[in-house]
């Protein structure tokens, strides 16, 4: 899994290292080398796709510490979270948010192995803005966590966490720290991903296991977090992309709070001997398929009981469920062969038709079985 992540942001990092100037008048031109060839670089920047959502979109940060208990990764230490919390808004509150902090766009480029202008992620153009006054609601609006790739910060699914604010869901995003390339605390630390060195996947699965709990306990106790966010503990799910994709099952195995799952393109690393009838999404690469190469689909497959779906998206590689997929091909440099703008909006599609269904109690014909508006997606029934 690290082998693949290093691949894909070692071929996006070769890509932008020319990007900064379009991207930051502030920038240190001797920071900047000569353009790759074949980059395109946007006039404006690198961007994240438009949520499609009407509602404006606000963003905080919450630290959260959990005193007394032990960090996995580095010893001494009590296990401290970094969590973006994205919401729907009255109106933006006129301060941009940043994709990432220099700091975390420094550390996650340098794991790329790649020379590169060290603060070119932080200047992507989200479209969210920080402390937007979030919309009024008395009953709390339904709570979505979502937990990245293994080495992979939180920010590399704000497309989709964006989205899905713009359509009324608070979305946490859950910085897993020593698990990423570049997390950054209200003290102006940013850490590295310690557990990158010596991986032991089960062992990631059961921490962030552990971490959504927390989370949860934090945001959804029935008070208003962050600028006055309200969420319904009674409508939660996790979504999560490789490391974060498989750490869905056991999350909800260990919390019941949890009330449906969505894996992007994580191999299934648990123990597959406890059934369970909440419903889980499948959502993978072409190899991802009933009979493939990953064994752990199929066992896993067999034990949810309850409403269950298994798509492959076409022409998708790993890294295609995270914004990478939309940046690369804005840049030239494409992570698959299909349109990278094309991947987010799959991944959003489908995503957000599950979570209506089974949070909002929305039937989405979508979920139904294979669609003209998406041919790329294929459903499989074994």
């Amino acid at each position: 899994m690290r082998a693949t992540f290093l691949a894909g942001a070692t071929a996006l990092a070769v890509a932008i290292a020319g990007l900064l100037p379009a991207a930051s008048a502030g920038a240190d031109a001797r920071s900047t080398g000569p353009v790759p060839a074949g980059v395109v670089l946007p006039a404006a920047g690198l961007t994240l796709p438009v949520p499609t959502g009407k509602l404006p979109i606000g963003v905080t940060t919450v630290h959260l510490e959990e005193k007394g208990r032990a960090d996995p990764w580095v010893a001494g230490e009590d296990r401290e979270l970094m969590v973006s919390l994205w919401y729907p808004a009255v109106k933006p509150s006129g301060t941009p948010a940043r994709y990432m902090t220099p700091e975390e766009s420094a550390t996650y480029l340098k794991s790329s192995g790649v020379e590169l202008p060290p603060e070119l992620l932080s200047t992507v153009t989200t479209h969210a803005t920080v402390d937007a006054t979030p919309v009024p609601s008395r009953a709390g609006l339904p709570l979505v966590v979502l937990s990245p790739g293994f080495g992979m910060p939180r920010a590399t699914l704000t497309g989709l966490a964006e989205d899905l604010a713009s359509r009324g869901y608070v979305v946490a995003g859950i910085g897993h720290n020593y698990e990423a390339h570049g997390t950054t605390f209200p003290d102006g630390r940013t850490t590295d991903c310690v557990a990158c060195e010596n991986p032991d996947f089960p062992k990631a699965g059961a921490v962030r296991a552990q971490d959504v709990s927390y989370v949860l306990d934090a945001l959804a106790g029935g008070r208003p977090v962050g600028k006055g966010v309200r969420v319904d503990p009674g409508r939660v799910a996790m979504v999560g992309h490789s490391a974060g994709g498989f750490s869905t099952v056991p999350a909800m195995l260990t919390d019941t709070r949890i009330k449906a799952g969505v894996n992007m393109d994580g191999n299934f690393r648990y123990p597959n001997d406890t059934s369970m009838d909440r419903p889980l999404l499948m959502l993978g690469k072409p190899s991802h398929v009933p009979g493939g190469p990953d064994a752990t689909w199929d066992e896993t497959w067999g034990e949810f009981t309850g409403w269950k779906r298994w798509l492959t998206i076409d022409g998708t590689q790993h890294l295609s469920f995270t914004d990478l997929a939309p940046l690369g091909t804005q840049l030239g440099v494409p992570q698959q062969d299909l349109d990278g703008a094309r991947c987010i909006a799959a991944v959003r599609a489908y995503v957000r038709a599950f979570l209506d269904t089974h949070l909002r109690g929305r039937h989405a014909p979508l979920l139904d079985g294979p669609s003209a508006r998406y041919p790329e997606v294929r459903f499989h029934r074994p």
